[in-house]
């Protein structure tokens, strides 16, 4: 990971409010853990400088740890419009994975031309679990294709996201993760020095409300 990259990143999306912190008054997810972090990377579309950053940075990525990458293949939703900036930069062919398979017409999971026996990287938004990321993996697998690894814009550095990505044998490379925001949030003045120590015990482990006290 470029560091200088990932701290730009990382103030960007905190100039912007893609990302907030609130280690006092936690965000709920979806999965009903409380947590200090939310982070929503699609309003980084709506800021061209700040997403010419992003699409060129993720494209750098899969030069440099990707070099042999065919086709580049998007996520639903999030990753979609990130994987069609990207190839156009790298001038690849692109598509995407639906979370499920159509009920109507030909019922596809995987819209754009399978990529049968090619090398594929897969774009992200995020990394948090990573339980998504590596079903859209197998998927691609299991359709033929040589999935080369993940190329993804923020990773929260979740230990169980860690562990599921390895025992899955998917590489992941982030252009910034939660370490360097934390960093960058304490310089910037976006938490207090107490409030650091709060949130890595968030990190360590999601589901422990304990880190709230």
């Amino acid at each position: 990971m470029n560091k200088n990259l990932a701290y730009e990143v990382a103030s960007s999306l905190l100039k912007i409010k893609a990302v907030f912190l609130r280690p006092n008054e936690p965000f709920t997810w979806a999965s009903g853990i409380k947590s200090p972090i939310y982070c929503d990377n699609r309003l980084t579309l709506s800021y061209p400088e700040i997403r010419d950053i992003i699409e060129n940075g993720l494209a750098e990525l899969i030069k440099e740890f990707y070099p042999t990458c065919e086709v580049v293949m998007g996520t639903s939703t999030a990753g979609i419009p990130h994987a069609a900036y990207v190839s156009s930069i790298l001038n690849l062919p692109m598509g995407y994975v639906r979370g499920g398979a159509k009920d109507h017409g030909r019922g596809n999971q995987i819209e754009g031309v399978v990529p049968k026996g090619k090398n594929v990287v897969v774009i992200e938004d995020l990394i948090s679990t990573a339980g998504s990321s590596i079903e859209v993996v197998n998927i691609l697998k299991e359709a033929g294709c040589n999935v080369l690894g993940i190329a993804s814009i923020f990773s929260y550095e979740l230990k169980k996201g860690i562990d599921r990505l390895k025992e899955a044998d998917v590489i992941n490379h982030s252009l910034s993760n939660f370490t360097t925001l934390i960093e960058v949030s304490n310089q910037m003045g976006y938490i207090e020095e107490k409030d650091v120590s709060k949130i890595k015990k968030f990190q360590n482990n999601p589901s422990d409300p304990s880190w709230m006290d």
